[in-house]
């Protein structure tokens, strides 16, 4: 099934606790601290994938999880980088966080954005020593990754979209046209979810053509199957209105379809459009249509059932669809077609806690007691830990 949203909880990687040691050599009774830093927590990060056509593989795992980082060892080694998580999305895909607020678009194949980033690794005590503490007996612990939870909406990108009532023959066009294959049948409805084609040019440009739900009177209020697919149009550079001439006067029906387009809004009825009058051999004659409309740019008669007009209009396809290849390109570093803002992070702390010889030691700002106790614990503390607060010192309940 077709899926063009889904929503999914992502947690970057803990940073590893630094290491707390000295060096225990023959012959160096007295050696000096040696313990290594943390490795840092992986991150989390979505990727645009022109090979994936929806976000159907996120319908059985919801969580995802980066990798912790290493801790720190003796003899100054730091930890291991945690595993990162790269998630595959199809190309046009948008994250939205919580509150509805866009994220990124990757509207290109390629981009990428770091939705949550893994925790950083804690200082190994060799980072603390000094002349006047030759021998820290304490180490940090490393911070937690970041949380969140999106919601990704795919927009599909395609050169043209088909639109029509239904049983207008957008089905039956794009199998015409294009290597995609979608049911035919002689009902309303036969398409229930987008379905894209590739046309081939004989110089061997490509274009992508796109088949949505056919849409009724309301759609864009919710009327139908089409209302769920309308955002899908939003990325075509031309609309091809296809109609039935033997079920519909053509004007009439172009009018209904191009309301529901402007009631929609996001700039649909202002989109170049062409005109598809289908079934013509069911008609003695192709009927007459005429449409003083600048955004109209051609009008073609064709018969899917006997091919008549098919590759004309397939031929003027490639000329009143401009190259996006360039557009279609990864962004230079792999960077998100459009960025936002980065959320507020959850689990960044304005504290740090250390690693005593004797417990463990709190630096920074402490949160309220409970929530301290809860990191205290996820630290590794055990009721009876002695904590140090400033220069208060409290045992862990």
């Amino acid at each position: 099934m077709f899926q063009d949203r889904a929503r999914i909880e992502l947690q970057a990687g803990r940073g590893g606790d630094g290491g707390l040691s000295f060096r225990r050599e023959k012959f160096v009774p007295k050696g000096g601290p040696d313990g290594g830093d943390g490795g840092p927590g992986g991150d989390v990060e979505l990727v645009a994938d022109a090979a994936l056509r929806d976000l159907s593989s996120f319908r059985g795992r919801k969580r995802h999880k980066a990798g912790r980082g290493g801790p720190g060892k003796s003899t100054n080694k730091h930890g291991a980088a945690g595993d990162h998580v790269e998630l595959r999305v199809p190309a046009g895909t948008q994250v939205f966080d919580e509150e509805g607020q866009l994220i990124a678009d990757l509207a290109s194949p390629g981009a990428r954005v770091l939705v949550a980033r893994g925790g950083a690794g804690g200082r190994g005590n060799k980072r603390f020593a000094s002349p006047t503490r030759q021998t820290p007996r304490f180490a940090e612990v490393g911070l937690p990754g970041e949380e969140a939870v999106v919601e990704l909406r795919l927009k599909l990108l395609a050169d043209a979209a088909l639109v029509g009532l239904p049983n207008a023959g957008k089905s039956s066009l794009i199998r015409r046209i294009s290597n995609a294959k979608p049911k035919v049948a002689e009902y309303p409805f036969t398409t229930l979810a987008p379905v894209l084609g590739t046309v081939d040019a004989p110089d061997g440009r490509q274009l992508v053509v796109a088949d949505v739900p056919g849409l009724i009177e309301g759609a864009s209020q919710g009327i139908g199957l089409g209302h769920e697919f309308l955002a899908h149009l939003e990325r075509a550079q031309l609309l091809v209105h296809v109609i039935d001439v033997a079920a519909a006067d053509p004007h009439e029906a172009f009018a209904a379809i191009d309301t529901e387009l402007r009631e929609y809004g996001a700039g649909l009825n202002e989109r170049p459009q062409v005109v598809v009058l289908n079934k013509i051999d069911l008609l003695p004659e192709p009927p007459r249509f005429e449409l003083d409309d600048e955004r109209v740019r051609a009008v073609f008669a064709v018969s899917c059932a006997t091919g008549a007009g098919i590759e004309d209009f397939r031929r003027a396809l490639f000329q009143l669809c401009p190259p996006r290849d360039a557009t279609l390109e990864p962004r230079q570093g792999g960077l998100a077609d459009f960025l936002v803002y980065r959320p507020k992070p959850k689990g960044r702390r304005a504290y740090r806690i250390m690693r005593t010889d004797r417990g463990f030691r709190v630096v920074g700002r402490p949160p309220p007691q409970e929530e301290l106790e809860t990191a205290l614990r996820a630290a590794g503390a055990r009721s009876g830990a002695e904590v140090e607060i400033g220069d208060d010192v409290m045992e862990l309940g």
